[in-house]
Parts: C-alpha cells; sequence; structure tokens
C-alpha cells in the first residue's frame, strides 16, 4: 500500500493509538501533521516520522485559527485520523458539568470542525478518507462515562452523516471501535474506575476491562494503525459509514 503524496491529519498524535497512525501512515508515505496539546510530544512524535507538530487544545473552539497560523494557511488533508480524547470517571451525579462539556467539545464538536475544513479540497480532488477513532463504548455503554459514552456516540452519527455527503466525492468516512488499548489514557484511568468501583486496581483491569471481552488481554496501539492503514489504502475504498469493532468479542455479547 502507498500513500505517497497524501496529507495526513492526527489528532492526539503525541502518544498512544494517535502516534501509533502517524508512524503507520508515514510508513506508507504520507506527509503527516501530528497534532496534540503537548506540545513536546507533538513534536518528538513529528521528528520521529518526519512530519509537521501543530500545537492546539481542541477544547478551544478557536483551535482552528492556531492550527492555521503554525502551518501558514488553510488547512488542507488528503487523511483525516479524528482519534483525540480524554476520559473521566464518575457518577452521573457527581460528574462535572464543565467536564462533561469538554470532552463533547475535543471528542465530536472538534472532529466537525475539523472535517468541516478540509472537505471542500477533498471534494475538489476527488479523494479523501475521514477515519474516526470511536471505542467499544460507541456501540456500548459502561456505567461511570456517561461523557466519554455520549461523545463516542455522538461520532458514530457524525461519520455516517460525512458518509452520505462525501461518497459522491469519493470521501469515505468510518468509526474503528478498539475496547480497551494499552495507551496512558487507559492507564490513566485505572486508579479512578478502582475508586468509582470501590475495588481495587488489579481487579480493575480483571472484572471491568477484561471481562466483557472474549480475548482477555488489551489491544495495541499498532493493531489499530494497521486498520486506519487498511481504510486509507485501495482496499479500503468501498468501506464507509460503518464501524469496525476490534474489541475482542466484546460487543459479540
Amino acid at each position: 500500500m502507498s500513500l505517497e503524496g497524501r496529507t495526513a491529519l492526527v489528532t492526539g498524535a503525541g502518544s498512544g493509538i494517535g502516534r501509533a497512525c502517524a508512524h503507520r501512515l508515514a510508513a506508507a508515505g504520507a506527509r503527516v501533521f501530528v497534532a496534540d496539546v503537548n506540545g513536546d510530544a507533538a513534536a518528538k512524535a513529528a521528528s520521529e516520522v518526519g512530519g509537521t507538530p501543530v500545537v492546539v487544545d481542541l477544547s478551544d473552539p478557536g483551535f482552528l485559527a492556531a492550527w492555521r497560523d503554525q502551518v501558514g494557511g488553510e488547512i488542507s488533508a488528503d487523511i483525516v485520523v479524528n482519534n483525540a480524547g480524554f476520559q473521566h470517571v464518575a457518577p452521573i451525579e457527581e460528574f462535572p458539568p464543565e467536564v462533561f462539556s469538554k470532552i463533547l467539545r475535543v471528542m465530536v464538536e472538534a472532529p466537525f470542525l475539523l472535517v468541516r475544513a478540509v472537505l471542500p479540497g477533498m471534494y475538489e480532488r476527488g479523494w479523501g478518507r475521514i477515519v474516526n477513532i470511536s471505542s467499544v463504548h460507541g456501540l456500548r455503554a459502561s456505567p461511570y462515562k456517561s461523557a466519554y459514552v455520549t461523545a463516542k456516540h455522538g461520532l458514530e452519527g457524525l461519520s455516517k452523516v460525512i458518509a452520505l455527503e462525501g461518497a459522491a466525492h469519493g470521501v469515505t468516512s468510518n468509526c474503528i471501535n478498539p475496547a480497551y488499548v494499552r495507551t496512558p489514557l487507559v492507564e490513566n484511568q485505572i486508579a479512578d474506575q478502582a475508586r468509582a468501583h470501590g475495588i481495587s486496581e488489579d481487579e480493575v483491569v480483571e472484572q471491568i476491562m477484561l471481562q466483557p471481552a472474549a480475548v482477555k488481554r488489551l489491544i495495541e496501539p499498532d493493531e489499530v494503525a494497521e486498520m486506519v492503514a487498511y481504510l486509507c489504502g485501495p482496499q479500503g475504498s468501498f468501506i464507509t459509514g460503518v464501524s469496525i469493532p476490534l474489541d475482542g468479542g466484546w460487543s459479540a455479547r
């Protein structure tokens, strides 16, 4: 598979799934813009792939202006990987409303604004790939994750609308739905889960994270990145408007 001559934007690309996607797309020949709220992480990941770092806070409604300032013009891409996100674990009655809103801004509104910015160029060129890193929580719910589950369900709907509108212009849009991936985001929430459920951190991994899946292990970021690459390559040209579970059998229940 070759993505020579293509430009890719990956959000949350300073670590975890986003970093793995940046590496995989660059290996296929794409020029990659590595976007992350952490400037050091963005710079490091970009240097690893010969890409361009972009330091933006997707919770800021004006993030597109900051992005344009850094790239020196309009935002253009052939591939967009909407990956950035964060988690907060708490019962609904204790969930901070400002955190709920921020999660939706980062994980639903920012993907909408970014796709809205790049679609005209994709339409003009007659080719584009939107890959949304959703979650098994875009298909199933779990307690104590009201904002995250809501955001991922919203991203699923947005992805389908992009697919329907973009099909006539050579643009596909899909969601990838992993279960728990071995990333800092997952590792950082183990303690929160333990407090919310009243169990130990070891029990969180065994009883909460791995219990619903048939395959009892965490997913590696490279496995998600490989599916991203497949959807962006010629083999994925007829796949659009769908959600692809990488959940070890979780959603089979």
